[in-house]
């Protein structure tokens, strides 16, 4: 039952704290802790021996079950939902909220469906869970986001429903497909997506392939992007981009990859191709942002660009790759994102041309940005080295001469990332102060706490990455 905590906790506590009130930032928090606590626990347990897995009747008239089962990846995401979830909120420890009660509670929705997408196995939980943790993000953006959120909204949620609805129809054809009373199961699902035709099974790799490049994204799917961090509260902005990108890949990994196989192998050149213009053109784009925060999202997009292509790489050693990645990519952009929040709220201006002298006025937020960017653009030694390393050596040791041109060209997109990294570095923490802030505060308490996790796991899985590595390759 040990899984089933992991959706009833934030659950629970989720809808207490639309009833809490003014608590409702304390038990948001306790519910954090108490997640993250259970996610450890489950991830050294899946290190150890099988996590049992959860199964019983929810929907038996359409061959639905509620069932809940975790191998390594989904451990491993589960972990990282609870470290970024203690963040978030940890981040927000000190600030007023309007009406914290709704607030809190739609976080920690979010954060049940989270929970539920990484450890759901049957296809109509999956996308309830899926939708769970869309549908909170939507009401936060739009009543606490910034001055354009109606707009930005509304486009991300044109974006994301259209995907929810072709992969919904995608996941009913299968279903039809099987033969048996749980035909939602993941098994199931699997072995009706292998026995279609080709040509069907070129339909549906599209109705769910497209569902999941909106949420990673890819391009061309990702213009809702940009301007949805950009107006999203920076809370928000790093649930979507350290964790509901990781839905997108996530998905690929678990119910595209093994449903569609045949169409996956046909459609592979065309999706690392899309994913390698989208490395190059984020990375173009980032390199003439002067606004923080759309140049920290511009970069997301370039390093989920780099998963997709390694997902369909087709070798073991891109896939444990990946699968490290994203770990450790949730762990870097919400360092970016703390710090672009807290230089933001002290200069009062997202214009990083407006800033400098950080390294001056705040040595701390200086130090842990030069860290975080580095992680960021995988120097040896921090956590972003060793999943880019198997990324690109996973690429290389395909057969493909196609593969080895797209490693050439996504490394010329890391470098480029270190361009634009070290530019915005640059012109934030150093040179002349252009803001005419003279006293810049130093972190609180509670920021200084979420920015020393981020530090220490960026410094730690980049010295020592094997418990990691062992979590991933746990089936």
């Amino acid at each position: 039952m040990i899984l089933l905590l992991l959706i009833l906790i934030p659950f629970l506590l989720g809808i207490f704290s639309f009833m809490a009130k003014d608590a409702a930032k304390n038990v948001a928090l306790f519910g954090s802790l108490c997640s993250l606590a259970v996610s450890i626990y489950v991830a050294d347990f899946c290190g150890k021996e099988q996590v049992a897995p959860i199964s019983f009747p929810w929907m038996p008239a359409i061959g639905a079950q509620f069932s809940l089962a975790a191998d390594g990846m989904a451990a491993m995401l589960c972990l990282l939902t609870g470290i970024i979830f203690l963040v978030v909120l940890l981040l927000n420890r000190n600030k007023a909220i309007e009406n914290p009660a709704s607030y809190y509670g739609l976080i920690l929705l979010s954060q049940t469906g989270l929970m539920g997408v990484f450890l759901a196995a049957d296809a109509l939980l999956f996308y309830f869970f899926w939708e769970l943790a869309l549908v909170p993000v939507y009401f936060l953006c739009s009543r606490w986001g910034g001055e354009r959120r109606i707009a930005v909204t509304f486009k991300f949620f044109v974006y994301t429903f259209l995907g929810s609805l072709m992969m919904l129809a995608a996941l009913i054809y299968l279903s039809l497909q099987t033969n048996g009373v749980n035909s939602m199961s993941w098994q199931n699902i699997i072995a009706a997506g292998k026995a279609l035709p080709l040509v069907q099974q070129h339909i549906i790799f599209w109705l769910l392939f497209v569902a999941f490049a909106i949420k990673m994204p890819i391009f061309p799917f990702h213009t809702w992007q940009p301007d949805a961090y950009e107006q999203a509260p920076t809370q928000v902005t790093i649930i979507l981009s350290a964790l509901m990108v990781k839905m997108g890949i996530y998905a690929v990994l678990r119910w595209l990859i093994p449903v569609l196989p045949e169409a996956t192998a046909y459609w592979a050149n065309t999706i690392m191709t899309l994913s390698i213009i989208g490395i190059i053109y984020a990375s173009l784009i980032a390199m003439v942002q002067t606004n923080v925060k759309r140049l920290v999202a511009y970069s997301s997009i370039a390093h989920m660009g780099l998963m997709c292509a390694a997902a369909f790489s087709g070798t073991e050693l891109s896939n444990h790759g990946l699968m490290v990645q994203m770990f450790n990519h949730g762990i870097n952009i919400t360092g970016m994102w703390l710090i672009v929040n807290m230089v933001e709220q002290r200069y009062g201006t997202q214009d990083f041309k407006k800033m400098g002298g950080l390294a001056s006025t705040a040595p701390g937020i200086a130090i842990a940005l030069v860290i975080i960017s580095f992680a960021n653009i995988a120097l040896p030694l921090t956590n972003g080295f060793i999943g880019e390393f198997m990324l690109f050596s996973g690429i290389f040791q395909s057969a493909s001469q196609y593969h080895i041109t797209f490693m050439a060209v996504a490394a010329l997109g890391i470098i480029l990332g270190a361009v634009y990294t070290l530019s915005m570095v640059q012109k934030v923490a150093y040179g002349e102060n252009n803001s005419g802030v003279v006293s810049v505060a130093p972190m609180s308490s509670t920021e200084l706490l979420a920015v020393c996790v981020l530090l220490a796991l960026i410094i730690a899985l980049g010295v020592f990455p094997q418990p990691l590595l062992d979590l991933v390759l746990i089936k």
